[in-house]
C-alpha cells in the first residue's frame, strides 16, 4: 500500500531504547485506559513509550482511524492493548495504533499537530499535512472533534440522550493486558504476537531484527531526514551530530523535490518519492551495494555486527554519499545522471530496479578501481542516452520479464554491454539490447495505447517527459542530458590559464566529470 494514503501517527507516543534488563519486582496493575489517562495533565499517558523494536506508526489509512474512533466512541469491541513496566516506563508492546488513533483524536494531532511539528524537526512534508488534513475531515464528519465533545460536555443544558452518549465515552476504556518478565520476555512476546493477527512485513521485520546494525539506523535516519526517533540516541555526541547531518545531506540528494502526479518537471528526485512504501528497502538495498567490498560483503544487513559507538553508522553514510556523489551532484567526479534518462520508465514512474541497478554499475567500478570505464562511458554517453529514452518501453518490458531480485544485475549488465558495444562501433538494435539481456525468442514490444477516453497521470507524465527531454539541454563535451537542479559544472571553454575570461560568452554548462577528467 502507498504510504502516501497512510496516517502518521509516530509521534503521539514517545519512542524509547529498550536496552533494559533489570525486571520490576512488583507494580499495580490496571486494567483499562480512558480518554482521562491518554489527556494532557494525566499520569499515565506521559509514561507510555514504544519499544526501539515496535513499528513506527503509520500503517492505517484515514478510514481505518475513523473506524477504531466509531467503534470507541459507540461502545464496540476493540483488542486489548499489551504493556510491559520497565523501571521507569510503561511500554507499548501491542496496540500502539489503536492508542495513537486516540490520542490523536485527543489533541487533534494527525500527523500535523503540536506533538508532530516537534517530533518531526519543524518539518512536516506536504504529504504528510495532506494525508492529516484529509483524516481529520473524515473525523470531524463521522465522529466530530474531541474539543466539541469537551464543550458539549461543559454545557448545562444539554439533551439526556447526548448527555449519557458522553457519559459513556468518557467512561470508555481499551482493555490493558500485561508481560511479566524482564525485557527479553517483552521483546520476545512482541515478535510472537506479530506473527499473528497483522504480521510484520518483511521490511519491518528486517529492521527491527537489525536495529543496532549500521544500515538500518543510517536508513531510518536518512528516510526522516534525520528527524523522528532517534535511533542512534546511545551514541556519544559527536557521531549523533555527524548522523544527523550526513542523514539531511543523503535525503534531500535523494528524495528532493518532492514527486508529484502528473509529471511536470524534468527536476526528479534520484529515489523515487519518499511517500512510497518501498522508499526504507530502496534505501536500506543502496547502501548494502555501496558498502561491498570486493568480495562482495556484506552480503546482507544481518552480515555487519552491532554499532555501539556510532562509528559504523556514520562510515556506512559515508560510503554511500559517496556513491550517490558519483552519479549526482556537484563534486568534481560527479557524472550527473539525469533521473528522467536512468531511473524512470516510459510512464513516468520510478524504477527501482533502473536506479539500484545503475547504482550497483557504478559501485563494482568504483571498488574494482574502473576508471577506464567512466572514460568509456562518456564517450559512448550521447549514443547510450538515446537509446535509454527512445526504447523506454523496451527496457521497462526486459526487466519485467525477470525476477524481481535479478532485475537490479539485469540493468547494470545492460548499461554495461551497451557501453562495450557503442564503444566498439556497434549498432545497437532492439534484437541486440534483447539478447545482451538474455530473452531472445522471449519478449515481443509494442508501446502501450490507452482505450480511456480521458488522460491519465501515466499518460500526462509521458507525453510531459518526452517533450521536455526534446529541448532538455545537453553537455557540450559528452553531448549527454544534463540535470542542471542538481549536478552542473560551469566551464570555461578557453581556459583561464590560456587566457581564457570570465564572461559569458566563455561559459559552457556541462557534467562536473565531463569537466573536471576528461576535459582535463
Amino acid at each position: 500500500m502507498a504510504k502516501s494514503n497512510l496516517v502518521n501517527l509516530d509521534a503521539l507516543i514517545k519512542r524509547e531504547d529498550f536496552g533494559i534488563t533489570e525486571e520490576e519486582e512488583h507494580f499495580d496493575s490496571f486494567d483499562k485506559l480512558s480518554l482521562r489517562d491518554l489527556s494532557r495533565g494525566a499520569l499515565i499517558g506521559p509514561n507510555l513509550r514504544k519499544p526501539d523494536f515496535q513499528r513506527e506508526t503509520n500503517h492505517w489509512t484515514p478510514s481505518q482511524v475513523v473506524s477504531l474512533l466509531e467503534s470507541f466512541v459507540s461502545g464496540d469491541l476493540i483488542p486489548a492493548v499489551i504493556l510491559w513496566k520497565s523501571p521507569t516506563f510503561l511500554f507499548v508492546i501491542d496496540g500502539g495504533h489503536r492508542l495513537s488513533a486516540i490520542k490523536a483524536w485527543i489533541e487533534d494531532d494527525y500527523g500535523d499537530g503540536p506533538l508532530s511539528y516537534e517530533y518531526f524537526g519543524r518539518v512536516i512534508s506536504p504529504e504528510q499535512q495532506r494525508i492529516a488534513e484529509k483524516t481529520r475531515k473524515l473525523v470531524d464528519r463521522h465522529i466530530g472533534s474531541y474539543k466539541r465533545l469537551e464543550q458539549q460536555n461543559e454545557q448545562q443544558d444539554l439533551e439526556a440522550s447526548e448527555r449519557k452518549r458522553i457519559s459513556r465515552i468518557i467512561s470508555r476504556g481499551i482493555q490493558v493486558q500485561w508481560v511479566k518478565g524482564d525485557a527479553d520476555k517483552a521483546e520476545h512476546s512482541f515478535f510472537k504476537i506479530n506473527t499473528q493477527g497483522t504480521p510484520l512485513d518483511p521490511i519491518e521485520e528486517l529492521l527491527l531484527k537489525n536495529r543496532n546494525k549500521p544500515i538500518p539506523i543510517s536508513a531510518r535516519a536518512v528516510i526522516r531526514a534525520g528527524t523522528g526517533h532517534k535511533y542512534w540516541s546511545f551514541f556519544e555526541d559527536q557521531n549523533k551530530t555527524k548522523i544527523v547531518d550526513y542523514s539531511k545531506k543523503f535525503h534531500k540528494i535523494l528524495f528532493e523535490p518532492e514527486l508529484k502526479r502528473p509529471i511536470k518537471t524534468l527536476d526528479l528526485p534520484l529515489g523515487g518519492s519518499k511517500g512510497i512504501r518501498d522508499a526504507i528497502q530502496i534505501l536500506i538495498d543502496l547502501m548494502l551495494i555501496s558498502n561491498r567490498n570486493q568480495q562482495g560483503l556484506p552480503k546482507l544487513v544481518s552480515d555487519q555486527d552491532d554499532d555501539l559507538t556510532g562509528e559504523q553508522t556514520i562510515f556506512s553514510l559515508k560510503k554511500s554519499l559517496k556513491l550517490i556523489s558519483r552519479i549526482s551532484g556537484n563534486d568534481g567526479g560527479s557524472l550527473g545522471l539525469h533521473p528522467a534518462v536512468y531511473f524512470y520508465g516510459p510512464s513516468g514512474r520510478h524504477s527501482r530496479a533502473m536506479f539500484l541497478g545503475m547504482a550497483t554499475l557504478i559501485a563494482q567500478k568504483l571498488v574494482n578501481n574502473d576508471s577506464g570505464f567512466f572514460t568509456k562511458f562518456t564517450s559512448a554517453r550521447e549514443t547510450l542516452e538515446r537509446i535509454l529514452v527512445s526504447r523506454k518501453d523496451l527496457v521497462a518490458t526486459i526487466l519485467q520479464k525477470h525476477l524481481s531480485r535479478k532485475r537490479n544485475a539485469m540493468y547494470a549488465k545492460l548499461i554495461d554491454e551497451l557501453v562495450k558495444h557503442i564503444s566498439q562501433g556497434e549498432e545497437i538494435t532492439d534484437s541486440k539490447i534483447v539478447e545482451i539481456t538474455e530473452l531472445e525468442g522471449k519478449i515481443v514490444v509494442g508501446d502501450f495505447v490507452s482505450t480511456e477516453p480521458a488522460f491519465n497521470d501515466e499518460t500526462k507524465s509521458k507525453t510531459f517527459l518526452d517533450r521536455a527531454l526534446e529541448s532538455a539541454i545537453k553537455c557540450p563535451i559528452c553531448k549527454g542530458y544534463l540535470d542542471p537542479e542538481k549536478s552542473i559544472s560551469y566551464d570555461h571553454v578557453i581556459r583561464q590559464r590560456e587566457d581564457g575570461t570570465g564572461n559569458p560568452d566563455n561559459c559552457q554548462l556541462t557534467h562536473p566529470y565531463c569537466n573536471q577528467s576528461i576535459k582535463n
